[in-house]
């Protein structure tokens, strides 16, 4: 999602009166890329970008077919194949080693069919959208967007084809895996890309004190947004947390009722205060939250755990997966820059269904989902979903 806010940002400070501009989207990929499909670019024709869709080796030339693009005002789809020697000047001497389609479409800012008006709509979203573009075939850039519940968007011109890619869309809220897919309607054949569009993490930090300044920077710098609450006014002070979203002088007992805490919510408690953590824990238990961060040794979680029960609170395997105590992946941090790092760490792994492992452990592609810890965050998503009704 941050790669849509960029975009979105640098689109909106376009002018359009002396400037033309384009979208490129990975839509396809055989074998390695630097990026997944679903990265884009944006792209003027003073040469201007933002954001990218390799490590560098394929922007230059995707520039020069933009500029194709918006003088033409037509869409058109890009294959590079960086597994030639000939394409050395494409990146097969930077490591890549695949094939790599990207759809180039024209944008203009009275298209009504724009697709940053469409992102521009959608970058604040809570729940997840599923997104489908067409990149081959009649209709090439036309789109359709539906949530779980309805259809939100649909441009595509043929009725048969929209009704076969709605059924797949809804499945990929389950499968939370965007891939390529090829469509044979009426004898016309259609290659559509469709993708999981997530929210950003939204990141709640409870205690303002000066260990929580990095976590919320870093935070930040991911795009997320980021929450900071105390029950201390000394802490709440904007030069501590420039970059925070929101700082929230709260008392413990209206958490519930100052913030909107979803499925794509993090919570990390981290006040150094003992009764304050436990009070907020217990408020968090009954939210949609699926990540309960609390700094500190463990034995602080187990005198909780047992102050729970004797209160009759009892905590389920679904709580106990959700908190993590102690928090952050164990990369040896000491200071708070370093803890900071182990915290965001720990809480990316977890929206993005990954175990924190060492790359060269992996057997695979390294941006292929692990389809077991896929179901743990849906298992996740479904039992906080219904823990708010």
């Amino acid at each position: 999602m941050k790669d849509f806010k960029a975009i979105v940002s640098a689109y909106h400070k376009v002018d359009f009166t002396q400037r033309k501009a384009a979208l490129a989207t990975v839509v396809k990929v055989r074998g390695s890329s630097y990026r997944s499909p679903g990265a884009r670019m944006l792209i003027t024709d003073d040469g201007r970008w933002v954001g990218s869709i390799s490590g560098g080796c394929l922007e230059g030339d995707a520039l020069r077919k933009a500029r194709t693009v918006m003088s033409g005002n037509t869409p058109m789809t890009v294959t590079y194949d960086t597994r030639e020697e000939s394409n050395q000047n494409l990146g097969i001497g930077l490591g890549c080693n695949g094939v790599i389609d990207v759809l180039i479409e024209p944008l203009s800012a009275e298209d009504a069919h724009n697709p940053i008006a469409q992102f521009d709509s959608i970058i604040n979203i809570k729940e997840p959208l599923a997104l489908a573009t067409i990149f081959e075939g009649p209709g090439i850039a036309e789109k359709l967007l539906i949530s779980h519940s309805e259809t939100l968007n649909n441009q595509f011109s043929n009725p048969a084809l929209a009704k076969l890619v709605s059924a797949d869309l809804l499945k990929i809220f389950d499968s939370k895996q965007s891939s390529a897919r090829n469509y044979n309607v009426s004898g016309l054949s259609y290659d559509v890309f469709v993708e999981l569009i997530q929210p950003s993490i939204s990141l709640i930090i409870f205690g303002g004190g000066f260990d929580a300044r990095p976590v919320s920077e870093l935070a930040k710098s991911l795009g997320w947004n980021v929450s900071i609450t105390d029950e201390c006014v000394a802490h709440i002070v904007p030069i501590f947390f420039p970059t925070a979203d929101k700082l929230s002088l709260c008392q413990r007992e209206f958490i519930d009722r100052d913030f909107d805490i979803h499925p794509y919510t993090a919570c990390v408690l981290m006040s150094h205060n003992y009764e304050y953590d436990r009070d907020v824990l217990k408020k968090l238990l009954k939210t949609a939250t699926p990540y309960m961060g609390i700094l500190g040794p463990r034995k602080r979680f187990d005198k909780m755990k047992l102050e729970f029960q004797q209160d009759g609170i009892e905590l389920s395997d679904f709580d106990l997966q959700r908190i993590h105590s102690p928090i952050g992946l164990d990369i040896g941090a000491e200071a708070p820059d370093e803890i900071a790092l182990s915290i965001i760490s720990e809480i990316l792994s977890k929206f993005t269904n990954r175990v924190g492992g060492f790359l060269k452990n992996l057997n695979g592609p390294i941006h292929q989902r692990d389809l077991n810890t896929d179901q743990v965050f849906k298992q996740s998503y479904m039992e906080a979903s219904r823990s708010v009704k």
